[in-house]
């Protein structure tokens, strides 16, 4: 059995590669090739902290497996990543054991891939502004991975804490070349083509008055009920797609609390990704739509980046190329 540590996964795990594995993984949800029961979301002593199991099983890979993760939400401020755990991967033929991939910096990765593949299926082909709200390890993967399916050459940071944004944006544009500002003002960072929330608010950052006309937003950060980082404003006007409705219903209090408040129906909840990319919903209607992703996370988007991860290890392990 291989363990695939923090550094391997960055070596194997390539933005664009990644992002080819979750749309792999979203059609097969679409298909029906992939199961994914409902995670357990344990809570812990500490407020805010839990343990997260997530199953899944996949015929093409022919794998099954759980991803299995502590949140710990005051890490970031002792230096620790906030995520912490790994993917296990096993044969489903024979039930062995062929991985553990450390899960933090693999769901740093394929939590951008998701949100580029939603950006590529959703966003106007010429958005070329990006405005992140958020300053921590999400941010940095949503950078890269939003401009490697757009022309988003500037982008626009907003944290809570201005210094934070700043040092993010210096690092950002020394290694990925792109034109990368902090902004203090939260609108600024809203009034782009594409943006994106990676932020632990329990309350809205963003302003539905903020968007302009045809822009596109992915909702990644809340991951509860009664959480939210975009206000009913911003959801009473745009259409939603998510990875998996099932999670929304449950799970997205972007979309629930507005639907609780009777801003909102059913109806407007467009349907999920997968089914985007199966051709069975239609994405972007019009050039002055603005489209929201609702991100959860799913596990077959960690089984087939985990496994993606192996295959490459193998590879690379055996003298081969890892691509």
């Amino acid at each position: 059995m291989k363990i695939i540590d923090a550094a391997g996964v960055r070596e194997l795990l390539p933005m664009q590669a990644c992002i080819e594995a979750v749309a792999a993984a979203m059609a097969g949800v679409a298909a029906g090739t992939v199961r994914v029961p409902k995670r357990t979301f344990m809570p812990l002593e500490s407020a805010g902290d839990a343990l997260l199991l997530m199953p899944g099983a996949a015929r093409e890979p022919n794998v099954y497996g759980a991803k299995i993760i502590g949140l710990h939400p005051g890490n970031p401020a002792q230096g620790r990543p906030a995520i912490q755990g790994f993917v296990a991967l096993f044969d489903a033929d024979t039930g062995t054991p062929l991985c553990i991939v450390d899960g933090a910096v693999l769901t740093s990765i394929r939590t951008a891939a998701a949100s580029a593949l939603a950006t590529r299926l959703l966003a106007r082909p010429d958005a070329a502004t990006h405005g992140v709200f958020g300053t921590g390890a999400l941010a940095r993967t949503h950078i890269e991975a939003i401009a490697s399916v757009r022309p988003c050459k500037r982008v626009r940071v907003w944290g809570r804490h201005l210094r934070k944004a700043r040092a993010l944006a210096r690092e950002e544009a020394a290694r990925t070349g792109l034109e990368i500002e902090a902004v203090a003002d939260p609108a600024e960072a809203a009034a782009c083509d594409v943006v994106s929330t990676v932020t632990g608010a329990a309350e809205p950052v963003l302003q539905g008055r903020w968007i302009r006309p045809g822009t596109h937003v992915n909702l990644v950060g809340a991951h509860s009920a009664s959480t939210r980082e975009a206000d009913s404003d911003l959801i009473a006007m745009a259409r939603v797609y998510t990875d998996l409705m099932d999670s929304l219903l449950e799970e997205g209090g972007d979309v629930l609390i507005p639907m609780r408040e009777g801003r909102i129906d059913r109806s407007q909840l467009a349907g999920e990704i997968g089914q985007v990319l199966a051709g069975r919903l239609a994405g972007r209607t019009d050039e002055a739509e603005i489209t929201v992703y609702k991100s959860h996370g799913i596990t077959a988007q960690d089984l087939y980046a985990a496994h993606l991860t192996y295959t490459r290890a193998l590879a690379r392990d055996a003298g081969g190329a890892a691509g």
